[in-house]
């Protein structure tokens, strides 16, 4: 008796030292792994890169010795954006590029490949914000979206999928939302477009991997990258940018965005499969997944305290101002739109 429970002691013993030493060689191969894969010496292309997070995350790929590409719709904005990274040093291709439009982006890809051979790493970040009920959107508002935040990351990614494919490796980052995993009121055309990339980009991890190519999907909640001043209001036009804009700018609320591009940057660096940035992004998460009736209530409940006219005429943020959006409540936004080449984009 005394030599079975001998025996069965020393069998989980044995379980339990196999157990840790698989999680120990796990956790060492992705230790290995993360300092394996540097961005120094690497191409780089991130979309939507003449400004706002685009733009902070091309400073800090420049800082770790990255070539980096950035492609924007408009010339002044992207040749104030070159100006400026190629003065902190490092090599820098700025390259207008509407990228719905893919003949456009095949034809950046191939620009960027006669430069410096394939790239090593894509980053799909151009983005469009419409904000207003739905009564106030129409059926363009819907395909813009869809064409920015899933045909436009399909584009770039088919692309470059040949070159990545040939030689073994690549790192592709699509940056989605919060709003991918949680539909927020009077942003529908934005969360359900980002649904649909959070969905492409989550099939492509499992589809690439075995041709050594990670993908991570990025859902971020509010960052102050100054991006408010270019979305697009509806309905109440000032009232929804009041709003938008004041809790885009709030500490607790929103997240700075340099600290936000770091670690999305470390999880690419990782070959992350997903990455939740910030606490509000990561709980409004986990309530959608194991409280859907309660999250249901809450957005509703958000909803019904929002302006409801439905005027379908829309206007940029910066055409939307008031005493409240130019208040102290949204100082931290008005700054991160200085330093991240938000101010004087052209309105098209």
């Amino acid at each position: 008796m005394a030599n079975r429970r001998k025996d069965k002691n020393a069998s989980r013993f044995s379980l339990g030292t196999l157990a840790a030493a698989g999680v120990g060689a796990a956790l060492g191969l992705r230790k290995a792994l993360r300092s394996r894969f540097q961005f120094s010496g690497r191409t780089v292309l991130i979309t939507g890169g003449s400004r706002g997070l685009g733009l902070v995350m091309a400073r800090l790929m420049l800082k770790e010795g990255a070539r980096v590409a950035i492609c924007g719709r408009d010339e002044a904005t992207l040749e104030r954006a070159r100006e400026e990274l190629e003065r902190g040093g490092g090599e820098v291709l700025a390259i207008p590029c509407d990228v719905r439009e893919q003949v456009q982006v095949e034809a950046l890809v191939a620009a960027v490949h006669e430069r410096w051979g394939a790239v090593d790493v894509l980053i799909n970040n151009a983005g469009v914000i419409q904000v207003g009920p739905l009564e106030s959107m129409t059926l363009e508002d819907f395909r813009e979206s869809v064409d920015t935040h899933l045909w436009a990351p399909l584009y770039t990614t088919l692309a470059v999928l040949p070159e990545m494919k040939r030689r073994g490796q690549g790192r592709i980052v699509n940056i989605a939302s919060v709003g991918g995993k949680v539909s927020i009121p009077h942003l529908l055309p934005y969360a359900a477009s980002k649904f649909a990339l959070v969905g492409l980009s989550d099939g492509m991890r499992a589809e690439l991997r075995q041709d050594g190519i990670l993908v991570t999907t990025v859902c971020p909640g509010l960052m102050r990258t100054g991006s408010p001043r270019n979305a697009y209001f509806k309905g109440n036009h000032e009232a929804e940018y009041a709003w938008f804009s004041v809790g885009d700018s709030l500490p607790l609320m929103s997240m700075n965005a340099e600290v936000a591009a770091r670690k999305i940057l470390d999880a690419c660096r990782r070959g992350d499969a997903e990455a939740l940035v910030g606490l509000p992004a990561k709980l409004a998460a986990v309530g959608r997944a194991l409280a859907p009736n309660l999250m249901a209530g809450l957005t509703a409940f958000v909803n019904r305290n929002l302006p409801q006219d439905s005027s379908p005429d829309r206007a940029r943020g910066s055409e939307s101002e008031t005493p409240l959006s130019q208040s102290w409540l949204t100082e931290l936004t008005r700054r991160a739109a200085e330093r991240n080449n938000e101010n004087e984009v052209p309105i098209h």
